[in-house]
């Protein structure tokens, strides 16, 4: 009998509708097919992307965040999709796409043409083709159909990145180093009063989570200096400028104690070719791919693991949605033929990787607990 798995899709929308809903309102406001958001018509739009802000944690942190918190409630929290990382996620705003058509299912992903696992965010390289293993058009390459500008603000080290060229075609990419350097930035693009879409990328808490967790006074520093500048932002925009922020995940902290070295038990690891994924979510490639082996190997975890973490095989997890309700034939092999999901505060490592991959991470993604998947989508300007 199939497990009981989580619904990846718990909320009113995803953030697969916001870019396509800001282009709706661009180009004549609501009522489109693409305005799932219910936008007003805008000339100038707006999409903050804070990497890492989950709605548990902002809801959290209310007393830190006088100009976010106050906005979030049932009607402005989304959902990121699956899995809870940035590759998947972003790809999925980008595109208004699931992981299951746009081709990005995880963190590291099997490249079955090269043989190999590759990271989705730095692995890039001349064997795999940002402009085809993406395979969805952007939003702004739409964008660009319809005589809209887009513009891509971030950190000046993914300007040129292969996951930017995936994800940001049809944007001009402007870096900026700092936070505050990314928000003025903006302000110049919305002194031009041509139509534009604009995506303003924040790295930082994310970062910071990484190394001292959300839960930790760095973070919340952080959150107190992103909420200084939004609220200037915002008490600028004129009333043909809509702003939307939103995030790619939310973040849990796992302590040492929750590192959980599967590799120790043989059983969870016999017949396993390749480990992909990330330490809240591996997934698992056999060696000798069917039904049957990844059924086996699915029980296996399940007796060992299975108060802990959500297991499902390939085809569990498409039936589920995980992925979206279409997956495309080529991105299918793509996927674990077994995945692990974290659903407690744990985080699954394999102690012979010699670079003892993602250890050191204190705040951590992937899964499908609602303080990961669950983030905020909060409306400023004309989208208020």
């Amino acid at each position: 009998m199939p497990p009981m798995l989580p619904a990846a899709f718990t909320t009113r929308s995803s953030l697969a509708a916001v870019l396509p809903s800001c282009l709706a309102a661009l180009t004549g406001g609501t009522g489109g097919p693409d305005d799932e958001l219910g936008l007003p018509a805008v000339r100038q739009a707006v999409v903050i992307v804070v990497d890492g802000l989950g709605a548990t944690a902002l809801r959290s942190r209310a007393g830190h965040a006088r100009t976010l918190a106050p906005l979030l409630g049932k009607q402005t929290v989304i959902d990121a999709g699956f899995p809870t990382t940035t590759a998947a996620a972003l790809a999925t705003l980008a595109t208004g796409t699931l992981p299951g058509v746009h081709g990005l299912v995880g963190y590291r992903v099997r490249d079955g043409a090269n043989g190999r696992i590759v990271n989705q965010l730095s692995g890039w390289d001349q064997r795999l083709d940002p402009a085809t293993w993406q395979r969805s058009r952007t939003v702004f390459e739409r964008a660009g159909d319809r005589d809209v500008r887009s513009w891509a603000v971030g950190l000046p080290k993914y300007s040129d990145s292969g996951f930017t060229k995936a994800i940001l075609r049809g944007a001009d990419y402007v870096s900026a180093p700092t936070m505050f350097d990314r928000f003025a930035a903006a302000e110049r693009i919305l002194a031009d009063p041509a139509p534009s879409l604009t995506y303003l990328y924040v790295a930082e808490l994310d970062q910071i989570a990484h190394a001292h967790g959300w839960e930790s006074p760095e973070w919340t520093e952080a959150l107190e200096q992103l909420d200084a500048l939004v609220a200037a932002f915002a008490r600028r925009l004129t009333p043909a400028q809509g702003v939307l922020l939103t995030a790619d995940h939310g973040v849990i902290d796992v302590p040492l104690s929750g590192h959980v070295l599967f590799d120790t038990a043989p059983e969870l690891v016999a017949g396993v070719a390749e480990i992909a994924g990330e330490p809240r979510c591996l997934q698992l490639h056999l060696a000798e791919p069917g039904e049957r082996a990844a059924d086996d190997l699915a029980e296996r975890w399940r007796a060992v693991e299975g108060d802990r973490a959500w297991i499902a095989t390939r085809s569990e997890a498409v039936e589920a949605g995980w992925f979206g309700p279409d997956v495309h034939p080529d991105v299918l092999p793509r996927i674990g033929d077994v995945l692990v999901a974290a659903r407690k505060r744990v985080a699954y490592y394999d102690s012979r990787d010699p670079q003892r991959s993602g250890q050191n991470m204190v705040g951590q993604h992937g899964s499908l607990t609602p303080e990961e998947t669950r983030v905020p989508l909060l409306r400023f300007g004309a989208f208020a």
